[in-house]
Parts: structure tokens; C-alpha cells; sequence
């Protein structure tokens, strides 16, 4: 079984996803799946008189993207049971087409079931841009497959 089991993560343990450039065509096909066709997304005369200066990224494409970053690491390939929760996530800083983000991840919680087959754990995750400033940032909750203790 590939990645790493609840019993072999500790907290403070931290890892860091490959990059991804968000495009054009992520924006345009993330408003045609989302049904979310903004100005703020999809009007680049208006937005170029906004605070912005050009078109921003939907912050939940953002965090799509963020938690498929958080898979090509394999770390949990087969002992994520499930991804449970999403706490106090913020949208720190908009995303322009273009930019370029990852996302720094520590584990700040863990926390054994009453099932002895998985347990709670708690990610800090923070999203930041090419510049490493944070655009946004959050706790992802996991569930994760613990070994059978013979």
C-alpha cells in the first residue's frame, strides 16, 4: 500500500505541492462547469478599470486546484479514507490568470476514532502565489486509514 498510514504522520510534519499556473482556459471552463460567470471572471474591459487591473481567478477554481496539487504528491494514495472538511478558509489575496501558486501544508491536528481503522488529521494549508505571498489559506480536514495493529 502505497503512503503514509495516520500512525506514520506527526504533527508539525509539512509538505509542499508542485506548482501550477492557473490559464485562461481554467477560468473559462471552471465558469462553464460552475455556472459562475462574473464580471469579476469574465469581463476583461471592466475589470481592467477594477481594483484588480485585469480579470481575477474564481477562488473556489483556486482551491480546486489546490486539493489536485495536494494529490499529485501520492502521500495518501491509498490510506485517504476521506476528505471531510474544510475550516476557516479565507480568500487572502485574489489570483490573476496567469499566476502561478502552491500550496505549503503542516499537520497541526490528530486525532484517533472510535473506529480503530482511521483516524482524524488536520492540514494548515496555505496557498501561495510565484511571489510567496499567501492568497489563500485554510484547514483541510482528512480522514486516514491507520495499520491494523496485530
Amino acid at each position: 500500500m502505497a503512503g503514509l498510514w495516520f500512525d506514520d504522520v506527526e504533527i508539525g510534519m509539512t509538505f509542499e505541492t508542485p506548482r501550477r499556473t492557473v490559464t485562461e482556459a481554467d477560468v473559462v471552463n471552471f465558469a462553464g462547469v460552475s455556472g459562475d460567470f462574473h464580471t469579476l471572471h469574465t469581463d476583461a474591459q471592466t475589470m481592467r478599470e477594477s481594483q484588480f487591473g485585469e480579470r481575477i481567478a474564481h477562488g473556489a477554481l483556486v482551491l480546486s486546484i489546490v486539493t489536485g496539487l495536494r494529490g499529485r504528491l501520492g502521500i495518501f494514495d491509498d490510506t485517504l479514507v476521506a476528505f471531510a472538511e474544510i475550516r476557516r478558509w479565507r480568500f487572502v489575496r485574489p489570483v490573476l490568470i496567469g499566476d502561478t501558486i502552491r500550496a505549503a501544508n503542516e499537520v497541526v491536528e490528530l486525532t484517533p476514532t472510535s473506529k480503530p481503522d482511521r483516524g482524524v488529521m488536520v492540514q494548515h494549508v496555505q496557498v501561495l502565489n510565484q511571489h510567496d505571498v499567501v492568497v489563500q489559506e485554510g484547514e483541510m480536514v482528512a480522514l486516514v486509514k491507520r495499520e491494523a495493529k496485530v
